[in-house]
């Protein structure tokens, strides 16, 4: 039945974990000639008898399965056994490579030496006598196992498309009113037999006060247990408090929708069966109502998930109410299929009835499945058509969803179709694995939220839980481990999907080393141990060793780095050993590995190793005021590839470390904070230029971060084309304030300037135009210079600058206006 595939399936994903101690501790004895052989002989006679029963027409599936299992344990013995005396052949390895290579053909070696060797052959050659036995093992188990998934493939394919009568065509109705006639006649004609039986009477009599009792009780559950619950639950998953608290409450007491009214459905079916009056058929019509009531229940709890009565911004869909009450209803319709499903195959086993009155039968709750479906679908599409979706950014679940919307409205139109036409197999195969993987993904969706509400409770956050790491890391493990589930719910074998596991478990082989899921887990927790520890040191010699010192922060941070590099690379090597992993088998990845490295990541390398050297040298620190490339800023962090510098603008520039270390930096503040400023000044000639150097030298001597020792200097250092050049030249104790310094310098030079009557020129110009009056609109040229005008075009030209009157013309005769 599909409930119990289910709970097969939580089974099946719990072995691997609860074996694991015991595989752990088997991997880990030696396979040496003590470990127990397999029996050989008797392998050969059951491997025989199975190869006579596989070639046997019409073996039942029943038995092939059987058949597979035992192979299956046969293979995973073999595959163990192919590492036997793993380490004594290795020694024995080592030895005859002690004694050198063989002779050549007809060289000869030492009497010792050969008779050694021959010994030593002798014995690798018996020691590798049971891996070679059980690798031809592993290989014939292998190659049974792949023969019974064959002939079971093809024939789940062949009963998938075999065509029924269609159950549309009134015709085959008859066959299903003649099993429902038959079963119904057996079943009254059972429970009319146990009225007439005294021994069956007289139980019934003895049972009927607790049956009583227990139809109370049950139909008290029913009838109001539910109705409370649901109200308790809509309080405490109210949005209205916001307390994550209160949810995480009501999520786990929603369970208690299933709880306790599939009680009261078990309650009920004991008591019927207490009655003793039911017989066969009533028996299995009773064990078919009580998981149609767990499916029932189960759907309509999934359907309250997936849509809540009260608007919540934890709903995965986000849908009106309206709406939401749709999904609820069609939620329960699913149920409701599900149950009548559930009763009809139990009352009507599809073994003891014909073909079309199977496909009569089924056909209706496929129709009406589909159409349920179909609308669900529908609802899953209007969830990005919702104004909230519509606003936001698109994200992987709201994609997810519409795509899921799709594929529920294509099944269900297709199974309808398929059952109508006669595929109804096809067409249950396509129909209950969809409706319980649902309500898979709603399962996984109430633990997702409520593992994100826990986490909100545990770090006080309300808002950061969506973009949270550790949450999404365990969201993701809850999927992988539904995985195994949705492979059963569609149809993979138990049995396939342990073997699947017991493979995933030993590995596969890189060399003479098999690398293991468990080798991974050990790897992963030992290095996530020493990268711990690395991280406590760093955090001691930060907080509690290095600042007692008299080391510079540049050689703490330095110091810090170093060591985190030395742990996390012995956190590696720990790892790697304690893992079995051996490096030795990947030295020719290796080789290869470093040609790659030396061509293709030769800037990298060259990064990294600057990084360290850097980190050694320090001749750049974090802090520092450096200028490298025409990249001028504040260093911000060192890292083993490139530093990041914080330019005065705010901007992080990453730079290679490979630049620093190779090209021209300029570091302002590495051994102190002492720098010099230069103001350059330009006064008008004919000024006073000792009065203006003592005027200079007072505004630097009043500066307070210049230094006294050097005191400022004022230097006349040039003439230039339109001033007398001067500048200011001051050391101060801290240049990181150089710009604000030379900002307030320059303010007090023009105040003392304006004071003192000094005049800071600019450059100035004077264009002059030879006959500009021929610019002017309508000129006429004089008589007898028309031809000439018309012929010579107009020459401007730039005169030189006189310092002339702007009046005269370069002759010193009075002339027209000039046009300026």
């Amino acid at each position: 039945m599909p409930v119990i595939r289910l709970f097969l399936a939580l089974l099946v994903c719990a072995l691997p974990y609860m074996a694991a101690p015991a595989l752990a501790q088997s991997s880990s004895q030696p396979t040496d000639a003590t470990t127990t052989a397999p029996d050989y002989e008797a392998w050969r006679l059951f491997a025989q008898t199975a190869e006579d029963m596989l070639d046997r027409p019409g073996i039942s599936s029943e038995i092939l399965n059987n058949l597979r299992t035992q192979l299956v344990g046969y293979r995973a013995r073999f595959l163990t056994a192919q590492d036997a005396n793993a380490t004594r052949i290795t020694n024995l390895r080592e030895q005859i490579a002690a004694l050198g290579p063989p002779p050549e053909e007809g060289a000869t070696e030492a009497a010792e030496i050969a008779a050694r060797r021959a010994e030593l052959n002798e014995q690798l050659a018996t020691l590798q006598a049971p891996g070679i036995a059980a690798q031809e093992a592993f290989r014939r188990a292998d190659g049974l196992i792949r023969q019974i998934d064959t002939t079971l493939r093809e024939r789940d394919a062949e009963a998938l498309l075999t065509l029924w009568p269609s159950p549309v065509n009134p015709v085959n109705w008859v066959a299903a009113a003649d099993a429902v006639w038959g079963t119904s006649f057996t079943a009254a004609s059972q429970v009319l037999g146990a009225l007439e039986d005294p021994a069956r009477m007289r139980e019934f009599r003895s049972n009927l006060p607790v049956s009583l009792l227990l139809f109370l009780l049950s139909g008290l559950a029913l009838w109001r247990g539910r109705s409370w619950i649901e109200s308790i639950v809509s309080r405490l998953l109210d949005d209205s408090g916001s307390r994550r608290s209160k949810r995480i409450l009501g999520r786990l007491v929603s369970l208690a929708q299933i709880l306790v009214p599939v009680t009261a459905v078990v309650a009920l079916g004991m008591a019927l069966e207490l009655t003793s009056l039911l017989g066969d058929i009533g028996a299995a019509i009773t064990h078919g109502l009580i998981w149609g009531g767990v499916s029932y229940f189960v759907a309509r709890w999934a359907g309250r998930q997936l849509f809540p009565i009260a608007e919540s911004s934890s709903a995965p869909l986000r849908l009106p109410a309206a709406r939401r009450r749709e999904g609820r209803f069609w939620s329960n319709m699913i149920g409701g299929a599900l149950a009548v499903q559930m009763i009809l195959t139990s009352t009507f086993p599809p073994e003891a009835n014909a073909d079309a009155a199977n496909a009569v039968l089924a056909f209706p709750v496929l129709a009406f499945a589909g159409l349920v479906l179909f609308r669900i679908g529908m609802l899953f599409q209007q969830h990005n058509n919702s104004q909230e979706v519509a606003e936001r950014e698109t994200r992987f679940f709201d994609r997810m969803i519409a795509i899921l919307g799709k594929v529920i409205m294509v099944i269900g139109v297709g199974v309808p179709v398929f059952g109508a036409i006669g595929y109804v197999q096809a067409a249950q195969w396509l129909l209950f694995p969809t409706i319980y993987s649902l309500g898979l993904i709603v399962v996984l969706l109430f633990f997702m939220q409520l593992v994100d509400d826990i986490y909100a409770v545990v770090t006080s956050t309300e808002e950061a839980v969506d973009t949270a790491l550790i949450p999404s890391l365990i969201n993701l493990g809850l999927v992988i481990l539904a995985l195994p589930v949705f492979a059963l719910i569609w149809g993979v074998r138990p049995t396939e999907l342990l073997e699947f596991l017991q493979l995933l478990r030993e590995g596969f082989r890189v060399g003479d080393t098999r690398i293991s899921p468990i080798n991974i887990l050990s790897f992963v927790i030992v290095f996530s141990i020493g990268y711990l520890i690395t991280r406590i040191l760093q955090g001691t010699l930060e907080s509690s060793v290095l600042p007692k010192t008299k080391i510079d922060k540049g050689g703490q941070k330095a110091i810090i780095s170093g060591m985190g590099y030395v742990g996390i690379f012995v956190a590696a090597l720990i790892a790697i050993s304690t893992a079995g992993i051996d490096l030795s088998g990947l030295a020719i990845v290796a080789g290869a590995l470093s040609v790659g490295i030396g061509f293709g990541l030769q800037n990298i390398v060259s990064n990294f190793i600057s990084g360290l050297i850097l980190l050694i040298e320090r001749p750049v620190a974090e802090g520092d005021w450096i200028e490298v490339g025409g990249t001028m800023g504040t260093v911000r962090t060192i890292s083993v590839r490139s530093t990041v510098i914080e330019t005065f603008d705010r901007t992080d520039v990453i730079v290679p470390n490979a630049d620093l270390i190779s090209g021209t930096v300029t570091n302002w503040t590495r051994y102190n904070s002492l720098g010099r400023i230069i103001v350059p000044v330009g006064v008008a000639y004919g000024s006073d230029t000792r009065k203006v150097t003592r005027i200079l030298q007072e505004i630097g001597d009043a500066q307070p971060l210049a230094l006294l020792d050097p005191p400022p200097n004022v230097h006349f250092v040039d003439f230039g084309a339109d001033s007398l050049d001067f500048e200011l030249r001051l050391v101060l104790s801290d240049v990181s304030f150089g710009l604000a310094v030379r900002t307030e310098i320059r303010h007090q030079i023009i105040e003392r300037f304006r004071e003192e009557g000094i005049e800071i020129p600019f450059a100035q110009r004077d264009l002059w135009l030879r006959n500009p009056e021929v610019l002017r609109p309508g000129y006429k040229a004089p008589l007898g210079q028309e031809s000439a005008a018309e012929d010579t075009p107009t020459e401007l030209r730039r005169d030189e600058i006189t310092e002339a009157d702007p009046t005269s013309d370069s002759s010193g005769d009075d002339g027209p206006d000039d046009g300026r």
